[in-house]
C-alpha cells in the first residue's frame, strides 16, 4: 500500500506527474499552495501528488512523534544518520513512483521534488530508481547516505537533471551542507542547476519562478504520448 496523499490534476488524463515530499513536521498540505503557482500548461495535464510522511518519534525533538521521513538523531545530520529510516522511506517513495507508472505515466515524465527532509528523500530515491525519471528537484536540503551514492545510484538516472536551491541564511541546514551536496553530485557527473536565495529555511517567489522554468524544460524533453 502507498502512503495517503493529496492529489491535484491540472487536466484530464495527466501524462506527467510531480511527486512533492514535505519537510519534517509538515504534511502533504504544505506545498499545495506553492504548486498552485506553477504554470505548466505547455507540457500538458499534470498530476501533483503530495504524500503524508509516516508519524514517528523524532529524537532531536525529545522523541515527540510527528510526520517525518526518517529520524533526526542530532544536530549533525551527516555523522549521525538514521539509515534504516531513510531506507524504509525510500521504499515508500518507490511505491509512489510505481503507482504513477501503473496509472499510465511514463517514468521519464515523473518528477520527484522535496523540501528539507523531502529533498533528502528525493535525492535518495531518485538517484537509485531503476528507470530514468524526468528530473529531481531538491529545495533547502542535502544528500543523505552520501558515501553510498556512487555505488548505489542507478545507471538509468546518471544523466537525470537535478535542480538544487537553498537559502544563504538557512539556520536549519547550513548553506555549506547544500554546497557539499552540489559538489558531490557534480563530481559524479550529474547534470545540475544550482540556485541560492536571500532567505532562511523557506521558499521564495524567485525560487518558484526558477523551478517553474526548470520543470517546463525537463517535462518538455520528452513529448507526452498521444492518444
Amino acid at each position: 500500500m502507498t502512503l495517503d496523499c493529496i492529489e491535484i490534476e491540472t487536466g484530464k488524463a495527466p501524462t506527467a506527474s510531480v511527486i512533492v515530499l514535505h519537510g519534517l513536521g509538515a504534511d502533504g498540505n504544505d506545498f499545495v499552495p506553492i504548486c498552485g503557482e506553477l504554470e505548466l500548461a505547455p507540457v500538458g495535464a499534470v498530476r501533483f501528488v503530495f504524500p503524508h510522511a509516516p508519524v514517528r518519534p523524532v529524537t532531536i525533538n525529545g522523541g515527540h512523534a510527528m510526520r517525518a521521513w526518517y529520524d533526526i538523531l542530532g544536530a549533525d545530520v551527516v555523522q549521525r544518520e538514521d539509515e534504516s529510516g531513510l531506507r524504509a522511506s525510500l521504499l515508500e517513495v518507490e511505491a509512489l513512483i510505481t503507482r504513477e507508472k501503473e496509472r499510465g505515466v511514463l517514468a521519464s515524465r515523473i518528477v520527484l521534488a522535496g523540501f528539507s527532509q523531502g529533498c533528502a528523500m528525493t535525492l535518495l530515491a531518485g538517484l537509485r530508481h531503476e528507470e530514468r525519471l524526468a528530473g529531481l528537484a531538491g529545495l533547502s536540503g542535502y544528500l543523505p547516505l552520501a558515501a553510498h551514492t556512487e555505488t548505489e545510484r542507478s545507471v538509468a538516472n546518471r544523466d537525470t537533471p537535478v535542480f538544487l536551491a537553498h537559502g544563504r541564511a538557512d539556520p536549519v541546514i547550513a548553506l555549506s551542507r547544500a554546497i557539499a551536496t552540489r559538489d558531490a553530485l557534480l563530481e559524479l557527473g550529474q547534470p545540475l542547476e544550482w540556485h541560492e536565495y536571500a532567505m532562511q529555511h523557506a521558499v521564495c517567489a524567485a525560487e518558484i519562478g526558477d523551478l517553474n522554468r526548470w520543470l517546463l524544460r525537463v517535462l518538455a524533453h520528452q513529448a507526452a504520448p498521444r492518444s
